[in-house]
């Protein structure tokens, strides 16, 4: 993987045009593949988005070691966003048409994603949100851009309000029990909201509505009102220092950690990691993957990127949830490219709308993912025109005082009670910016 950083008026001024022509053409002999970064290495989600780019860095080097995508190697640069959606827009406009033009962004940000949904179909550039941005982007024939592979926000919800039921012996036993939803006051946070709101009222629970105002290091009056009006669970939407902040709060007003649960980006190791042992008992829904210390793809990496002193971030981050994350997202971007190939050409060099034809047509299989060194880290995904999800399953991993360990078998999100939210809200989508459904042909396109 190289880091590039071009200017044309350096290289003109340098070595005139036919220099620039014969690099020109060393670019196209190279065969390099464009997967931009929009990395949060500084701001209050640092400690957590700083992981994630290193697991993506990471896998993008082990698919060159292995030889590229069928001989297409990849191409990485990373634009810091600071996880704040001006910069974020910034930062896409500057990367879009870089290095032959972007594959795919992985925006890393709900607000980031909503204010490039309606930049994308203009730009023919794909957006992957793996457990983040719009809930309802699983509908592909309402958001023909946009993935939300392997899960979102409702799915996370939805999984784990089912996991407090098994816990409680069933839907029926949380009738009549009030569930906190302490949630980042925002686009991300408030994405969580409906798919809440939908269970409770088919189930008589109490929904008590706790915002938090980013960046979340003030949550005294937040943890005040949990201890005066002590909810049977406390479900939490947090991202960045909001999440190790509330578990502190939670420990000083002595609301049990058993009883907290964080959706997919509130439960990784520098959440609790500060907190240690007072932090035991806290669990996280995690959408396929969790920390993977001992799996092929991690035992790769190490051998064929650390040893050879080519890793992006420290070795002993690589397995731990967030990098897990990032690698996900790398393998997810390459092998849309690779299905793609199988169209437009294999080892060629893929456009972006080339490529997204290829996340909508993803069949990574158990056999598949294995051969990628993801045994026993994900279950299959299979996407459609009218799927962009591709998969809805979880399982919840729970704090031991030291590290996560796995406290619930596969837990599956409920689509008949999903999939009319989703519709409901693409179709308003749709109708708010005058937009139509795709046609049949449209989705052979």
């Amino acid at each position: 993987m190289k880091f590039r950083n071009i200017a044309l008026g350096a290289a003109l001024a340098a070595a005139g045009a036919s220099a620039l022509l014969a690099a020109t053409s060393a670019h196209a002999q190279a065969k390099e593949q464009f997967f931009p970064v929009l990395s949060g290495r500084t701001g209050p989600v640092a400690p957590n988005a700083t992981p994630w780019a290193n697991g993506h860095n990471d896998y993008m080097k082990l698919v060159n070691a292995r030889g590229g995508i069928n001989g297409v190697m990849t191409l990485v640069e990373e634009c810091e966003t600071a996880y704040a959606t001006d910069r974020g827009v910034e930062c896409y406009e500057r990367l879009k048409g870089k290095n032959g033009g972007a594959t795919v962004f992985q925006p890393l940000s709900t607000g980031i994603t909503f204010a490039l949904t309606d930049k994308v179909p203009a730009d023919k550039v794909p957006l992957i949100t793996s457990g983040y941005g719009r809930s309802d982007t699983a509908d592909g024939n309402a958001f023909k851009w946009n993935f939300p592979l392997v899960g979102h926000y409702w799915v996370a919800g939805d999984t784990v309000l089912r996991h407090i039921a098994n816990k409680e012996g069933g839907w029926d036993k949380l009738k009549g029990k009030k569930i906190g939803i302490v949630y980042h006051d925002s686009p991300f946070g408030k994405e969580l909201l409906p798919i809440v709101t939908e269970r409770s009222k088919m189930h008589g629970f109490e929904l008590l509505l706790l915002p938090v105002p980013a960046p979340g290091v003030e949550q005294k009056s937040i943890w005040l009102q949990v201890r005066q009006q002590r909810p049977d669970f406390v479900i939490m939407q947090t991202w960045g220092v909001m999440t190790p902040t509330a578990i502190k709060e939670a420990v000083a007003t002595g609301y049990p950690r058993e009883k907290m649960f964080g959706t997919w980006w509130s439960g990784a190791e520098p959440d609790l990691k500060d907190v240690g042992a007072a932090a035991k008992g806290y669990s996280a829904v995690m959408m396929q993957h969790g920390a993977e210390p001992g799996s092929a793809v991690v035992k790769e990496i190490l051998e064929k990127v650390h040893a050879k002193g080519q890793g992006t971030g420290p070795k002993e981050e690589v397995g731990s949830v967030l990098y897990m994350r990032g690698a996900m997202g790398a393998m997810l971007a390459v092998e849309g490219v690779r299905a793609a190939q199988e169209r437009f050409g294999k080892g060629k060099v893929m456009t972006g709308e080339q490529a997204r034809w290829g996340y909508e047509n993803l069949n990574l299989t158990q056999a598949k993912l294995d051969a990628l060194g993801f045994k026993g880290v994900m279950r299959p995904i299979s996407t459609s025109c009218a799927d962009h999800l591709g998969a809805s399953y979880a399982r919840v991993h729970t704090w031991d005082g030291s590290k996560f360990v796995w406290s619930s078998d596969w837990l599956e999100a409920d689509q008949q009670i999903i999939k009319p939210l989703v519709r409901a809200s693409a179709d308003k989508y749709l109708a708010e910016k005058k937009l139509s459904r795709r046609t049949a042909a449209d989705c052979q396109s």
